[in-house]
């Protein structure tokens, strides 16, 4: 198998269809076999009913469940240990990231020799409540951990070697140091792709302040475990 696309969700529902049908479209253009695998953050809507249905009309589409909301990171850590291939794809199921990004993801992965490589939202659509301090995020991030080639870490849409998915333990609000997180287990070739970012089109954001704050809380503690 080519590629596992990883998707944590959270009340999606209208946006699952259209992206995994996105998702299928790029796949067949390129000839890649793939599995698509949602994992639902305790969703109050009907988003594990999409899945189910998606699921049942296409093999290549897995769910995983949780019984209630637990956050980003514990969504990508079952994701990851469920994915097969040797390249993995993160996005966020909000249409915000483009699956067109794919191909080129794999390809730095498999052909440049990248362990990991993370996108970059150059251009965003975000309100400025969030861009704000999404900048101020990034630039902390660079200084603490010594990636200074990153604009974004936090952004959803990722290429992984399999072997950094399964060699990580992704916790708390760490999903926003996975970079981090992969070079401290070793793993230094950490790349940068400028990739699409489009506006919302489903639903509302599921950022707030009170993230904003853990993920600075998280990254004192990610800098003081890896130094100490």
């Amino acid at each position: 198998m080519d590629i596992s696309v990883v998707v944590p969700l959270y009340n999606e529902a209208e946006s699952l269809p259209e992206l995994h049908a996105w998702i299928k479209r790029v796949m067949q253009q390129h000839g890649f076999t793939y599995e698509v695998i949602f994992v639902n953050d305790g969703s109050t809507d009907t988003s594990w009913q999409v899945i189910e249905r998606l699921a049942l009309e296409n093999p290549e589409v897995k769910g995983i469940k949780f019984r209630r909301n637990y956050g980003k990171s514990p969504a990508l850590y079952c994701g990851f240990a469920r994915a097969q291939s040797e390249v993995v794809i993160t996005m966020d199921a909000d249409l915000q990231d483009s699956p067109d990004e794919i191909p080129e993801l794999r390809r730095m992965i498999v052909e440049d020799g990248y362990d990991l490589v993370s996108g970059y939202k150059k251009k965003r659509y975000d309100p400025l409540s969030k861009t704000i301090p999404t900048k101020l995020f990034n630039a902390t991030a660079r200084a603490v951990s010594g990636i200074k080639n990153l604009h974004d870490f936090n952004c959803g849409l990722k290429a992984y070697r399999r072997e950094v998915v399964k060699n990580i333990e992704v916790y708390g609000e760490m999903h926003r140091y996975i970079p981090y997180l992969a070079k401290n287990a070793g793993f230094k070739r950490i790349g940068e792709k400028v990739v699409q970012h489009q506006a919302r089109k489903y639903g509302v954001t599921k950022f707030g302040l009170n993230r904003f704050v853990n993920g600075y809380l998280d990254l004192i503690t990610l800098w003081f475990l890896s130094k100490f």
